[in-house]
């Protein structure tokens, strides 16, 4: 069975560039939906970098087929890039920020994961007074085969409004929320935490139907309703897949919560619910009976 998704091709759409000098940009690093983000900045960029070091293969082959241009280091990435996005799973994203900080990074600092708005705060501390750290938030799929995800930023206003221009045209949506640290992330996580425990408590609906045979009765009773999840149960091998990413941002979401004052237990509780599919990572032939056998016997 494989065990990685095709890799779709970029399909970002393009104005005519701007006359002004074109920035630089270097992407951390090309998953599936920094690849595609990155593609679409480079409507707007001189040139969208990557670093081959400690890269797989697998990336590799996104940033080619993206049109993405290899350097060897790190380091070389942050002496030519005027902008870095940084576009990680949730656990890495202090320790390469603190990477870029090391090395001196002077220009703008996408920090567009989906952690927490105390660490987005923190990151913007490790980078230093040289550089400007502005907080994004990604809310949608990857802009391949006409998505159109929405980046929402926040930050010093000359720095956002440069992001806005870096975006301008392309199938990456751009909304400025303000100039505070944090609220580009609150908002991500916000709408994460309903979203993707929501499909959650899909699998474990459907999985209790299942059980007692009256599976198509339950989708049949969501049918009838409108907007409901349920009525949808074909995304719940979607979501198994998805298990290794969306697990550790419902943690971030719920020490969000927990930093409010709000009960974070069913966060937390889903986050541990998905990983029991951390072994189908990007699975894209996993079945809907796969991914409830999996649920039900880890």
């Amino acid at each position: 069975m494989s065990t990685t998704s095709p890799t779709p091709s970029p399909s970002c759409s393009t104005r005519p560039r701007s006359s002004t000098v074109q920035p630089t940009v270097g992407i951390l690093h090309p998953g599936s939906m920094g690849a595609a983000v990155a593609a679409c900045a480079a409507a707007n960029a001189a040139a969208v970098l990557w670093c081959e070091a400690g890269r797989s293969t697998a990336s590799a082959a996104r940033a080619e087929q993206f049109g993405l241009t290899p350097v060897a280091t790190l380091s070389e990435l942050l002496d030519r890039s005027d902008i870095v996005i940084s576009l990680c799973p949730p656990a890495a994203a202090e320790d390469l920020a603190r990477d870029v900080a090391e090395r001196g990074f002077t220009g703008v600092y996408v920090e567009a994961n989906a952690i927490n708005p105390e660490r987005t705060a923190r990151i913007a501390g490790l980078l230093g007074p040289d550089a400007t750290a502005v907080d994004g938030g990604v809310v949608g799929s990857p802009p391949v085969r006409g998505k159109t995800p929405s980046l929402y930023l926040s930050g010093p206003a000359a720095a956002t409004a440069r992001i806005e221009m870096l975006f301008a045209g392309t199938d990456v949506r751009t909304t400025t929320l303000g100039t505070e640290i944090g609220k580009a992330s609150a908002l991500k996580l916000s709408y994460a935490s309903f979203q993707k425990t929501s499909r959650v408590l899909v699998a474990l609906a459907v999985g209790m139907a299942r059980e007692h045979g009256v599976d198509q009765a339950l989708i049949e009773v969501a049918s009838r309703r409108t907007d409901s999840y349920l009525a949808e149960p074909e995304y719940v091998a979607k979501t198994a897949a998805r298990a290794w990413r969306w697990g550790p941002e419902l943690d971030e979401a719920a020490d969000t919560l927990e930093a409010a004052g709000l009960p974070p237990e069913m966060l937390r509780a889903a986050a541990s619910t998905l990983a029991r599919w951390h072994d189908v990572k990007d699975d894209s032939e996993l079945t809907l009976t796969d991914a409830l056998d999996r649920l039900a016997q880890p």
